[in-house]
């Protein structure tokens, strides 16, 4: 949760943005395995993180995406918000923005957030306790509205 105090002086606690990439390639989607140590380390996820300050949504998920995967976007679309207070196996109230786009071209290698990378037919995903956060609840929303 974030602190602020608004002009009158009243203090209040506010929910983190995040933005969550449904990145496709060739009818696969691309998923990051979390490096150990990470929240939710050693899971696979979708690339994401937080958007930060004079950023937009689709700015903070293009930078997101590249930092973590190496790979520019493109047709970017929004698939939904998770606004759940009690996102599960999380320790923050986030609001996500959960995007769908297109792999373009590769330019650079995955940060230190992540610890391998993989394409993964919609078909044959891991498992469901080896997917991180709710993000196996957006892959699925995903298919529902892809086929």
């Amino acid at each position: 949760m974030l602190t602020c105090t608004f002009e009158n002086g009243t203090n209040t606690s506010l929910r983190h943005v995040t933005v969550d990439a449904i990145v496709v390639r060739d009818e696969k989607v691309l998923l990051i395995k979390r490096a150990e140590g990470m929240l939710e380390g050693g899971k696979w996820a979708l690339c994401g993180g937080y958007v930060e300050r004079d950023e937009t949504l689709r700015e903070a998920l293009a930078r997101e995406v590249l930092e973590e995967s190496g790979y520019k976007i493109k047709n970017i679309k929004l698939l939904t918000v998770r606004d759940n207070p009690d996102r599960p196996h999380e320790d923050r109230q986030n609001i996500s923005f959960v995007f769908s786009c297109e792999v373009a071209e590769k330019i650079g290698e995955p940060d230190e957030e992540v610890s391998a990378l993989r394409w993964f037919e919609l078909s044959q995903l891991p498992e469901d306790n080896q997917i991180a956060f709710d993000h196996k609840d957006n892959l699925e929303l995903f298919k529902e509205n892809s086929f």
